[in-house]
């Protein structure tokens, strides 16, 4: 078995040595600088897993190594060596990424322990990437599903910006999976043990919003019986994901635009600012730069949202997607429903290819969920699918009598008189009927046959399509 590597940082040559032995000794592959300087060269050249360095050095002391491994792509677990006196400065270090200290002179007993956590940690740091990676390679990250390049291109964002402490702007039409991208995003990212919270913005009557997210005191309105802590404060340390954002009202964005900003929040009905310390990712299932254009959205408050952008294709837009998220959503629906169902049939797999899934995911999960209830056998048949289910049954050719064909190069003129006519047409000439239908006024239409010669008569769409 392969033992991790340890790098010792130490600036006097005697206990430098004598560590190097002494760690090499349970077996370790050791290496040693005699400074932070020196010791951030063997890291870029040896790439070890643990870094043991003392607290004070000359050029570079044992804070600046730990701030400058923090940059580095790999993951490395820094202890510290302090001297007595020096546990408060220790213990800050632990905030910023130490993995732990111990006190000079060196307890053997307690260095060894910390040294087997340490790789310990190390080395399921690793599995969980290799299991991460396998996973993906099949098509699965968190809680999202998919094999296409529109998923992988998805996966590939979701990885990246994980880590980092930006702000994500999730848009994507409704059933897309956006709250599900902003799970995955916590759960791979450092504050994946702290709290995620989501709330719906548009589940929330305008008079409570505020109470909701930031939180109120007792008796600060008419109701308000007791304290009450709000999103901000719950997701503490954590994630918080503000979704359906373009329906927060405008006087609400103001607000959390400064929280952001300041990263201190009042209570309603407090005199006092509280820190926080979360991370917010926002969703929508409005095109941001048309809900800023109408005034439903904040612009400073886009920008501020929008460091990161993760779109949510429509289901319809990568249906190669089925064959993976079918198997996987049954698999859910058996656990939760306590049931053994193990496919589709190939009518249905058909059916879905077929079907526009305007609802998306969403859509397919509860379609999934009804036939596993209802399915007396372990494979999916159509007769399971929901009544009336759009790909099940074939579009009526009587319906081609009430559509239009344009040919490339119809012009916008002839396009709009063969539309007037062609509803005209299909409400039997009633001409207030046809211009509801059409969103325009009645004299509008009066106007719009005159031009066409149609007086008060009209004429049918295919008279209009030979002219």
């Amino acid at each position: 078995m392969t033992q991790e590597k340890v790098l010792i940082v130490e600036d006097e040559e005697n206990e430098r040595s004598g560590l190097a032995e002494l760690v090499a000794s349970w077996g370790y592959r050791t290496e040693t600088a005699q400074d932070g300087v020196e010791g951030l060269e063997k890291v870029a050249s040896w790439s070890p897993a643990i870094v043991i360095t003392d607290l004070k050095m000359p050029r570079m002391d044992g804070l600046g190594l730990l701030q400058e491994i923090a940059k580095q792509p790999q993951e490395i677990a820094v202890v510290l060596l302090t001297a007595q006196g020096s546990v408060e400065v220790a213990v800050s270090a632990m905030k910023n990424g130490a993995y732990d200290f111990i006190e000079k002179p060196v307890n053997p007993a307690r260095l060894r322990n910390v040294l087997m956590n340490a790789a310990r940690q190390q080395g399921t740091e690793r599995e969980l990437e290799v299991t991460r990676r396998k996973l993906r390679d099949a098509g699965v990250l968190g809680s999202l599903v998919g094999t296409s390049k529109k998923m992988q291109e998805i996966f590939r964002l979701i990885e990246m910006v994980a880590p980092s402490t930006a702000s994500v702007l999730i848009t994507g039409e409704s059933g897309t999976g956006k709250e599900m991208v902003a799970r995955t995003i916590h759960e791979l990212s450092p504050r994946k043990t702290k709290p995620f919270v989501a709330i719906n913005c548009a589940a929330i009557p305008e008079s409570l919003i505020e109470s909701e997210i930031f939180g109120h005191e007792k008796g600060a309105f008419t109701g308000a019986l007791e304290r009450r802590t709000g999103c901000f404060e719950l997701a503490e340390g954590g994630t918080l994901l503000l979704d359906e954002i373009g329906e927060m009202p405008v006087a609400t964005q103001a607000k959390l635009l400064r929280v952001l900003e300041d990263r201190k929040l009042r209570r309603l009905g407090s005199k006092a600012e509280t820190t926080i310390d979360v991370r917010v990712l926002a969703a929508t299932n409005k095109v941001p730069e048309e809900a800023v254009a109408s005034g439903q959205l904040r612009n400073d408050l886009y920008y501020r949202l929008n460091v990161f952008n993760i779109h949510m294709p429509p289901l319809r837009d990568h249906k190669d997607d089925l064959t993976d998220l079918v198997p996987y959503l049954l698999n859910d629906m058996n656990t939760k429903h306590g049931r053994t169902v193990s496919g589709i049939n190939d009518d249905v797999a058909k059916a879905f290819q077929n079907h526009a899934w305007p609802g998306n995911v969403r859509e397919l999960r509860n379609t999934l969920e009804r036939a596993v209830i209802v399915c007396e056998t372990r494979i999916v048949e159509p007769k399971h699918l929901p009544p009336g289910f759009g790909a099940v049954i074939p579009r009526a050719p009587v319906q081609e009598a009430n559509a239009i064909r344009l040919g490339v190069g119809t012009t916008v003129e002839q396009a709009e008189r063969l539309l007037i006519l062609k509803t005209l047409e299909s409400t039997n000439n009633n001409k207030t009927r046809a211009a509801e239908i059409l969103g325009i006024s009645l004299k509008t239409l009066h106007n719009k046959l005159k031009e066409y010669g149609q007086g008060s008569s009209g004429s049918s769409a295919a008279e209009a399509a030979n002219s």
